[in-house]
């Protein structure tokens, strides 16, 4: 008897994340909402077109590793996205070292993975001997080394990977954490009062001496705490810098509108991406 054929997923029902089957992203989307369609895209930039364009209602989109710290180019795509942060999820990530059938600790030379998870593993592949290889995301990496079945050849991926490509696991390597952000079109905000709420914004400061320091001094003025601060180029210039901020609070707590309205003071341009409760995991990990 033949199957009846696969019902085509329903946009509102369907989270994009960058990514091979397997990934950790399509762990972290499975864990956060079991019932939604994962969406593999290419690229970053097309599982934010994905959510942009309707294809899918939210994206799931890693922004830092507890490792090896922020993941590049969701800084610079994210505020031009013109989608908004609804919630954040604390991924735990076990890389495993995969081969093909028939491949040892001892056969393997060369190591297959994303470059975050390549940094991840460093100490693994300076012991092994191993030579890394740069491949476009941790899940491709396993399906490359499905396909080539060459015992000298291996992956770091995650057990869900060796699962879908049929490989093995030869050693499991670094344990690590992904925080992911979720993203949508429509802006999703607590309400005011609620406990561990994050604001996540960007903003340049103006030419002038001393603007970031005056422009961050209202929120510890005004008792704010800040979660997160980064800077990175904006627009290739050196005189162009973009901050990335998290702040604990809500826009509308009293604290935190007159922390803002002291920054306007200093800022020459400044956009909130995001209002959302905080992940449980922040106060398992508080100190």
């Amino acid at each position: 008897m033949t199957p009846p054929p696969k019902r085509k997923a329903k946009p509102a029902n369907t989270i994009a994340f960058q990514g091979e089957p397997g990934a950790y992203s399509h762990l972290a989307c499975t864990a956060v909402y079991p019932d939604m369609t994962p969406l593999p895209c290419a690229t970053f930039e097309g599982a934010l077109a994905a959510v942009q364009t309707g294809k899918a209602a939210l994206g799931m989109i890693p922004i830092e590793n507890s490792v090896a710290g922020r993941v590049a180019d969701i800084h610079h795509l994210m505020p031009h996205s013109g989608l908004f942060i609804i919630a954040e999820h604390f991924q735990p990530v076990r890389h495993c070292l995969l081969g093909p059938k028939g491949s040892t600790l001892k056969t393997v030379k060369y190591v297959h993975s994303h470059v975050q998870a390549l940094d991840q593993n460093r100490p693994l592949i300076l012991e092994m001997g191993l030579q890394p290889v740069v491949e476009s995301d941790t899940a491709g990496s396993a399906k490359i080394i499905a396909a080539r079945n060459d015992q000298a050849h291996a992956a770091i991926a995650s057990e869900l990977a060796a699962e879908l490509n049929g490989l093995k696991v030869l050693r499991t390597a670094s344990s690590t954490t992904t925080r992911f952000l979720i993203l949508s079109r429509k802006i999703r905000k607590p309400p005011v009062g609620q406990d561990r709420v994050i604001t996540t914004f960007v903003f340049s400061v103006r030419n002038v001496p001393a603007a970031l320091y005056k422009a961050l001094g209202g929120f510890a003025t005004n008792g704010v705490n800040m979660l997160k601060l980064e800077s990175y180029m904006e627009g290739g210039s050196f005189a162009s810098t973009q901050f990335y901020t998290d702040i604990e609070g809500h826009p509308e707590d009293r604290m935190v509108k007159l922390a803002f309205e002291e920054l306007a003071f200093f800022t020459a341009s400044m956009n909130i991406l995001g209002v959302y409760p905080a992940h449980p995991f922040r106060d398992q990990h508080r100190k």
